[in-house]
């Protein structure tokens, strides 16, 4: 029998601080009875900390989207990772839209996984495909030596929603590639699938032995269809 899934909401950049509070306090109550997954809410920067006031000392836990490769210095502009400590428990790195929309390279997300490893933050690290692995290790000491502390996410470009229609990938093509992924890293690690992933198939992802959970994009926003993808996973099959 699988472990409780880690369900991300990536809610990339959406709801002002009062649509935030809104959604968290109609929200607080169901997810606060949720015990059949582990929730982590990755807000933007502006609604981190009213995020973390509101779910203060319940099971939800809330992440960041990103962080600066930069400790700390003369980089306007920059959300570094001493602004994290203390914030949140999660943050997204490498994902795809931050490769594509902002230059994002390999190396950088290196150093943002380093920089969250040190300040014992969990980096939930996008990988867009094996081939993007073999970068990583190769240039990344941390990304094996320390992949226990690491989310790992398969995220194929091709399956992000970004607002639009949903068009996931296969599930078992997926399921192959994060076998892929696994064997690669060769240590147990949690893996996630990230793309498309809403009420209609998130059990038919969840359900397949290398998928340990999911980043949630746009079916995060909507607090019924979050609500309702939670609900659809809660099966004997996937849980603890």
């Amino acid at each position: 029998m699988k472990n409780k899934p880690l369900m991300v909401a990536n809610w990339k950049a959406t709801k002002t601080i009062k649509e935030t509070v809104d959604w968290v306090r109609k929200a607080k109550p169901a997810l606060e009875g949720i015990n059949h997954a582990t929730i982590v809410i990755c807000s933007p920067y502006t609604s981190l900390p009213f995020v973390a006031s509101l779910f203060k000392d319940t099971n939800v836990k809330v992440g960041a989207q990103d962080v600066s490769k930069f400790k700390k210095g003369a980089y306007t502009g920059e959300v570094t990772i001493e602004m994290l400590d203390g914030l949140v428990d999660y943050c997204i790195v490498g994902h795809s839209e931050r490769r594509r929309l902002f230059g994002e390279t390999d190396d950088d997300v290196i150093k943002k996984v380093d920089l969250l490893l040190e300040y014992r933050i969990s980096p939930i690290l996008c990988v867009s495909d094996p081939a993007q692995l073999d970068s990583y290790i190769e240039r990344g000491r941390a990304i094996i030596e320390k992949a226990e502390q690491i989310i790992f996410v398969y995220e194929p470009p091709s399956a992000i929603s970004g607002g639009g229609a949903y068009h996931p990938e296969d599930p078992d093509e997926t399921s192959r590639s994060i076998k892929k992924m696994q064997e690669k890293i060769g240590k147990k690690v949690v893996t996630l699938y990230g793309g498309s992933v809403n009420p209609e198939n998130g059990f038919k992802f969840l359900a397949k032995e290398n998928i340990n959970g999911a980043l949630v994009g746009q079916a995060s926003t909507d607090l019924s269809v979050f609500l309702e993808l939670l609900d659809s996973i809660k099966t004997d099959g996937v849980l603890v």
